[in-house]
């Protein structure tokens, strides 16, 4: 059966892409702990990041560090998340978020019924910083 990230990346869920390439989707999480807060996600069906193979792995923290500093520079942040908890969805998945200070680090903290404005204003901010469309390609 397929995870949930499976079915955004294949378009069957709608999601907020603001990267995509053939390897790694970004896309910002429905419960964020501030707005700008975006899941890398490998296309590929990997469970655990720790099972995810090196070349993968790789690219998920290169394009976790492109988006870092996109969220720095569209949200004035002085320093960009980056978590790994991984018991939500059995996907591999980096949490790069806004951060401000370390409560952002405490997942219980999310937003559970964020402004879709204010989300799609994200969601816009962090496309312009990258250079990317709707679809997250250049």
């Amino acid at each position: 059966m397929a995870t949930v990230f499976t079915k955004i990346i294949e378009g069957e869920l709608p999601g907020r892409f603001v990267y995509r390439d053939d390897t790694v989707a970004a896309f910002l999480t429905i419960e964020p702990i501030a707005y700008g807060h975006v899941l890398v996600v490998p296309v590929q069906e990997v469970d655990r990041w720790t099972d995810a193979p090196p070349q993968l792995w790789a690219r998920m923290n290169e394009v976790a560090q492109m988006i870092g500093r996109a969220v720095i520079d569209a949200f004035d942040a002085p320093r960009a998340g980056y978590l790994i908890a991984g018991f939500e969805v059995p996907h591999a998945h980096i949490h790069i978020f806004p951060a401000h200070d370390m409560s952002g680090y405490d997942l219980s903290n999310v937003l559970r019924n964020p402004d879709e404005a204010k989300m799609d204003a994200a969601a816009e901010a962090l496309r312009a910083e990258l250079g990317t469309g709707a679809d997250g390609r250049s």
